[in-house]
């Protein structure tokens, strides 16, 4: 009983210092280096929208990019000029790095509004679509006044309507799913509206930050003036964060689903979501112009209010480290005397010898590698789909 009395302190003393954490592996930065971390996607838009996607130099020479430590970064569109085919000029930025894990935590003084004819994103995108997954963080259409969070898959990938605040609109991931939209998605919509837009903007702003794990993709929304104190600090804890707005979790095996993805910022017009004519012709947007391409087209001012303003873009990776050396001294007495007449005791003396534990770090994520510039076909105009194609519409 004493060998194992002392041997139970030791056990609890191995599980809590074996506790997962986060540690930061890139910081994308506030300044202009910022942009060189992304490629500029020039292609046609997959998504058929009314959009003239730039060159970093157009952009930075027509005003649709800027970086500064005092003011962060911005990312816009052209809010000048009418517009001619291929349509209104803007920016879409992916990640030179890909990922697979991680946490990703963005920082935002203001996302685009909730305009007519704009249909902004933040998001994650692998080659190969739909095999290698999309998570898109942030995104919406038009007036939508609510954040809407959707993952794209291949076949074999739905989610449980359990464990996050939001509400639940499809729960097949894949593509083609039966009975839903073509491209739909898995998807949940926060509901709050601060979460997205226009009330985003007027709440000041806030994080987003997106935990993918090997069992699920979890996102959480915090206006500015509920950050949790961790996040600021540089010191994540997720755990500490209470229920999400949306968790990705169920019949999905996340791991054989999602790997190697980019971030992407975008800003497109219309398109296949926006533009469709049974969203555009919803709300007070139909009565602005007979269609979305003819409105973002003639009406540059409407756009002033469409840009992202990053304060930081963060990307920490979990690491459990078990790299401990723990010390056992145990000594037992056994009385060995038996029978009659014998005085004698003989004492045994074992003494635990020090052990070093050692087991190598387990670094789950994020995968890392150097992506190259992307190719068409990796941008899913190969497919004809969609980014948000199908989605449920606010």
């Amino acid at each position: 009983m004493h060998v194992l009395s002392t041997l139970l302190p030791a056990v609890g003393l191995l599980a809590q210092l074996s506790a997962a954490k986060y540690s930061l592996k890139d910081d994308y930065g506030s300044t202009d280096s910022f942009f060189d971390k992304f490629n500029f996607f020039t292609d046609s838009d997959p998504t058929n929208g009314y959009v003239s996607y730039v060159d970093r130099d157009t952009a930075s020479s027509g005003g649709l990019i800027n970086a500064s430590s005092s003011n962060g970064v911005y990312i816009g569109v052209d809010h000048s000029n009418t517009a001619s085919k291929p349509g209104r000029q803007s920016v879409r930025l992916e990640s030179t790095t890909t990922y697979t894990h991680g946490l990703v935590i963005l920082d935002l003084a203001h996302m685009p509004g909730s305009v007519c004819g704009t249909w902004p994103a933040f998001w994650m995108l692998g080659s190969d679509w739909p095999n290698n997954g999309e998570i898109d963080i942030i995104e919406g259409v038009n007036g939508q006044s609510s954040n809407q969070m959707t993952l794209h898959t291949s076949s074999g990938c739905s989610i449980s309507n359990s464990g996050f605040t939001g509400t639940l609109e499809t729960a097949d991931c894949y593509v083609d799913a039966s009975g839903q939209s073509a491209n739909a998605g898995c998807a949940i919509d926060n509901g709050n509206t601060q979460s997205f837009g226009s009330g985003f903007n007027d709440a000041g702003g806030g994080v987003y930050a997106t935990e993918w794990t090997g069992s699920a993709i979890n996102v959480w929304h915090f206006p500015s003036y509920s950050v949790p104190s961790d996040i600021s600090s540089g010191n994540p804890v997720p755990s500490n964060w209470g229920t999400p707005a949306a968790r990705f979790a169920g019949s999905c095996d996340i791991n054989s689903h999602f790997k190697d993805l980019q971030i992407v910022f975008d800003i497109t017009f219309c398109g296949d979501w926006a533009g469709d004519s049974s969203v555009w012709g919803q709300g007070s947007c139909a009565s602005k112009a007979d269609t979305c391409d003819s409105y973002v087209q003639n009406n540059p001012s409407a756009f002033e209010d469409t840009y992202w303003s990053v304060k930081s873009l963060k990307v920490y990776q979990e690491s459990s480290q078990l790299d401990i050396d723990v010390g056992i001294n145990i000594d037992v007495d056994l009385d060995l005397g038996h029978g009659k007449g014998h005085g004698d005791k003989s004492k045994s003396g074992k003494s635990g010898q020090s052990k070093s534990s050692k087991q190598s770090t387990r670094d789950t994520a994020p995968y890392v590698r150097p992506g190259p510039r992307p190719s068409t076909k990796h941008r899913r105009d190969h497919y004809r789909r969609g980014h948000g194609h199908g989605h449920v519409h606010a």
